[in-house]
Formats: structure tokens, C-alpha cells, sequence
């Protein structure tokens, strides 16, 4: 009886990367080629490449003390992506042929360069819905974008290479028709019930992908009703379909566009965007000035509101300044307005804190300052 073999960790590690260049090449039955070529029993090299792939899943390679994060490989977000041949999900795993998503036994497909498959599905990310990914300017915007596919997309489907994709997208229903009074009883209840109000205006929305743009001005108004009933990114996504919408439907200085960019400016300020906050509320003041008037009410408001996100933002003397002077010019335009009290009221608070936290000493981020509100 002829004694068992005994194989080298060498041999084992050559066997095992032949069978995964098979793999990569997209050869069909990878490990029983390279058994026959390598005289191997096949369920012997089956357990070796089990094994390695074992090892190399639960013992990621080492980092470098000088590793970045923003040099690390962007993934699809877990469950998201799933084999065309056994229907199972994919996982990403270090192989010597590099990060590859691959099936588990049994399954024989090729392995996908997960580089590839990542590139591949942010650029579909950046084509429908680019407004996801915050940095489009980034080199690698195409492969970031894959980390937020899960997002806008349900199920990715992989064939034999990395481009082979087939998208799932979310399955919605068509926008039912608004029954007749809702969206004014949800204007009602929105201040007295706003539990509701939000299942009224939820139910008016429902089918409603927020990524689009509203052709109906009831969809709309019912996103501008429900955002500031929610809180965070859901209140965010919302306010700014209700905002795109309107531009859409009304133009960008349309009484109710420009009321719904004040809302949208809230959300964001509300989660700590302050430096996009800031910016919403500059442009806003711009129109307001353009249409109401620069001495208006509804514009030395938002001014005011300004001068708050900028000491929000680190830039106290700033703030101080533009509050003085929309305070100072609150009074002659609205002499008696009780909105000149809260303002005041606010500015010694902002003295109050410069005073106690010595403020003047963090200069904040760069912004551009708005435009004096002096006459």
C-alpha cells in the first residue's frame, strides 16, 4: 500500500494560487484543471483552497503605521451584492491575486476584482443620483459613491466579470391619487397633532421617491409639511426634495421656494451642517432682498439667523457684527416689532458667550461674510 504523499506549505500555496488565476481568467471548473495539471486529487486541493480562503477572510493583511483611510478600498455595503450562479451573496475577500469578491463552496464562478466591481457600481451611483456622495471632486468620487449604493439601490447581481451587473432598483408604487382635503387638513393639524399630520402626509408621499423631482405640487407641499415634523437625515431629505421641487415647479424666487429653502437651511442646522446652513441662508437673504425688499421683515430675519449659524461656525465677532447691524436696522424699518426684542436677546447671549468662553481666540472655518445690512 503506497503511503500517503506530503506536501510542502510552498506546493500548497502555488496549487492554490494557480487555482485562483483560473478563477480570475474566468476558466471553467478552476480547481479540477489545475488537479489534473498538477496530478492532484481534486478534494484535496478543494480543502486547500477552502482553507486559504478560511485564512484570508478571518486575517486581513496587515496595515502600514503611515495607512490612510482615504487610501483604503471603498466596498459595497454588506448583502448587497450576490452571485447570478447560486443566487448566494458575495463576500470580499484578500486573495494573492488581491481583494476579490467570491462565493463559497460550492460554487465555482470566477472571482470579481472588487476594485472593479466597486468603480463599476459607483459610476452608476454618480449617474442617478450624484447628490449622495459629498465629495464629487475626489479622484476616487467613482468608488466612494459604490459605499453609499445601498442607498439607491435594492440588488446587485454579478455574471462572470466585473461590469456583467444586473441593478435591482426599489420596486414603488405609482403616487396614489390625493384625496381631496388631506394635504389642508395636514396644514391644520401640523401645529395642534403633528403625529397625524405626519401619517396624513406620509400617506399623500407614499410611492414617492424623494431622489426625483416633483411634477405635482401637492407632492411637493406635502414634503414641505412633513420635513420639519421628522428629525435628522430624514427631515434633510425631505426638505430638500421639497425645495428642488418648488424651484422646479415655481422658479427659485417664488414665495413658497424660498420659504421651503429656510426649511431646508433648519434641517441642516439642526443635525450641525452649519457650513451648508450657512450658505442656504445667505442665498435666501439674496432673493428676500431681491423680491421683499432689503429693509423687509422676512429679510433682516433671515440675516438674523445668519449671524446665529456663523457663531455656530466659530466666527463670534463676525456674528456679533451682522446681529448689531440687522438688529440696528430691524428698529428704524419695524420700530415696535417684538422680533428687534428676540434679536437683542440673542446678541447678549452671543456677548454673553464671547465674554465666558474667551471665543475670539478659535477663528472657525472659512466662509465668505454677507454684505453689511447697514443703510
Amino acid at each position: 500500500m503506497a503511503l500517503p504523499r506530503t506536501y510542502t506549505s510552498d506546493v500548497i500555496a502555488d496549487a492554490v494560487r494557480q487555482v485562483e488565476a483560473a478563477r480570475a481568467a474566468g476558466r471553467r471548473g478552476p480547481i479540477s484543471a489545475v488537479a489534473r495539471e498538477l496530478h492532484l486529487d481534486r478534494r484535496l486541493l478543494q480543502t486547500w483552497v477552502t482553507k486559504a480562503r478560511t485564512h484570508a477572510t478571518a486575517t486581513p493583511p496587515p496595515t502600514t503605521p503611515n495607512t490612510h483611510t482615504s487610501d483604503d478600498p471603498v466596498l459595497l455595503p454588506d448583502g448587497l451584492l450576490h452571485c447570478r450562479f447560486c443566487r448566494r451573496p458575495m463576500t470580499a475577500v484578500f486573495t494573492w491575486a488581491g481583494l476579490v469578491y467570491d462565493c463559497p463552496p460550492p460554487c465555482r464562478r470566477p472571482v470579481l476584482n472588487a476594485t472593479a466591481v466597486a468603480n463599476a457600481v459607483g459610476l452608476v451611483v454618480l449617474r442617478h443620483a450624484a447628490h449622495l456622495v459629498p465629495a464629487l471632486t475626489h479622484p476616487k468620487a467613482a468608488s466612494n459613491a459604490a459605499g453609499h449604493a445601498d442607498r439607491l439601490i435594492t440588488r446587485i447581481t454579478a455574471g462572470s466579470h466585473p461590469t456583467d451587473l444586473r441593478i435591482t432598483w426599489p420596486t414603488t408604487r405609482p403616487p396614489r391619487p390625493v384625496p381631496p382635503g388631506h394635504l389642508h387638513l395636514a396644514r391644520k393639524l401640523t401645529g395642534t397633532d403633528p403625529q397625524r399630520a405626519r401619517t396624513i402626509l406620509r400617506n399623500i408621499l407614499a410611492g414617492i421617491d424623494p431622489t426625483t423631482t416633483a411634477t405635482e405640487a401637492v407632492h411637493a407641499d406635502a414634503a414641505h409639511l412633513l420635513a420639519p415634523l421628522l428629525h435628522g437625515q430624514a427631515a434633510i431629505r425631505w426638505a430638500d426634495y421639497a425645495h428642488r421641487s418648488l424651484t422646479h415647479l415655481h422658479g427659485p424666487t417664488h414665495p413658497h421656494t424660498l420659504t421651503a429653502a429656510h426649511t431646508l437651511a433648519t434641517a441642516h442646522r439642526q443635525v450641525g451642517h452649519h457650513q451648508r446652513a450657512y450658505h442656504l441662508l445667505r442665498e435666501l437673504a439674496d432673493h428676500l432682498a431681491a423680491t421683499t425688499g432689503p429693509d423687509a421683515h422676512p429679510t433682516l430675519a433671515v440675516r438674523a439667523t445668519t449671524a446665529l449659524v456663523l457663531h455656530d461656525l466659530g466666527h463670534h465677532h463676525a456674528a456679533q457684527t451682522l446681529l448689531t447691524d440687522t438688529i440696528d436696522r430691524h428698529h428704524r424699518a419695524h420700530p415696535g416689532h417684538p422680533a428687534t426684542a428676540r434679536m437683542t436677546a440673542h446678541l447678549d447671549q452671543l456677548r454673553h458667550h464671547h465674554t465666558t468662553h474667551h471665543d475670539n481666540s478659535s477663528p472657525g472655518a472659512a466662509v465668505n461674510l454677507p454684505a453689511p445690512v447697514r443703510a
